[in-house]
């Protein structure tokens, strides 16, 4: 078994991991800077179910507002170690939902709020409906199409933040790499690390930062479907990305 301090460490290690070869990716890991996320910020994010988590209707916003996953985890992290940042975040999640339908509810969900940071986490059910809807092979979102509209998405975006772009890559929690589902996330990760090169986003690999939990926890601890996430996987989760914008744990 591996002591907190080491978790903690390779944790942040591994929520950063492939951004030392950018000059943007050194920034995101916050080394010397402390938290990039300026005072007053607005951070829009978007995704699916894990996203999601409950949130309100129609925009995700403050108390009770956020749902129970990570955003909401964010939230009370920046909450209690910037108080004086005042960090508004919106939460636009939506369950079910793959890269076809951000591309539906951009303007409404994104552009309208106007965000400084945007997150984007999207690719869980565009892979997942090629293992539980075989019969229905429409409704599976493949990589070419995936990459397409995420790279339209976000290039129209990205000039736009002031801030700056994260994009989180999906997850399987698994540890076997020749898991077909597991095989298949990765492919996605890939893709979004890739558009994170391209846009000079913050880049966070999640499933990475997962498979350092996993050596030790099985994945039943987080959640019996392998892909949401209880208030473990909502912290380990909510720690990646808030590691690679600087923040500053001790």
């Amino acid at each position: 078994m591996i002591g907190r301090r080491e978790l903690i460490g390779a944790m942040a290690t591994s929520a950063v991991a492939g951004l030392a070869g950018s000059a943007r990716g050194a920034q995101a890991m916050g080394a010397g800077k402390g938290l990039r996320v300026a005072q007053g910020a607005r951070w829009v994010a978007i995704g699916d179910s894990i996203t999601d988590a409950g949130r309100a209707k129609p925009i995700g916003e403050g108390t009770n507002g956020l749902g129970t996953g990570y955003v909401q985890t964010m939230d009370a992290l920046l909450q209690a170690w910037y108080p004086g940042r005042r960090i508004r975040i919106f939460n636009v999640g939506t369950s079910g939902h793959t890269v076809r339908d951000l591309k539906e509810r951009w303007q409404t969900d994104v552009t309208d709020l106007k965000p400084d940071w945007l997150s984007v986490m999207v690719g869980a059910n565009d892979v997942w409906r090629q293992f539980d809807r075989v019969t229905q092979p429409e409704r599976a979102v493949l990589p070419d199409e995936y990459e397409r509209i995420y790279d339209e998405l976000i290039a129209g975006t990205a000039p736009t933040l002031k801030g700056g772009l994260v994009l989180i890559t999906p997850f399987f929690l698994e540890l076997r790499t020749d898991d077909p589902m597991r095989a298949r996330m990765d492919e996605y990760g890939v893709i979004v690390k890739r558009l994170a090169t391209k846009h000079k986003a913050v880049f966070v690999d999640s499933q990475a930062a997962f498979n350092v939990v996993l050596k030790d926890l099985p994945s039943a601890m987080i959640n019996w479907d392998r892909v949401h996430l209880n208030h473990i996987g909502a912290a380990i989760l909510a720690r990646a990305v808030l590691t690679a914008v600087g923040f500053e744990w001790a």
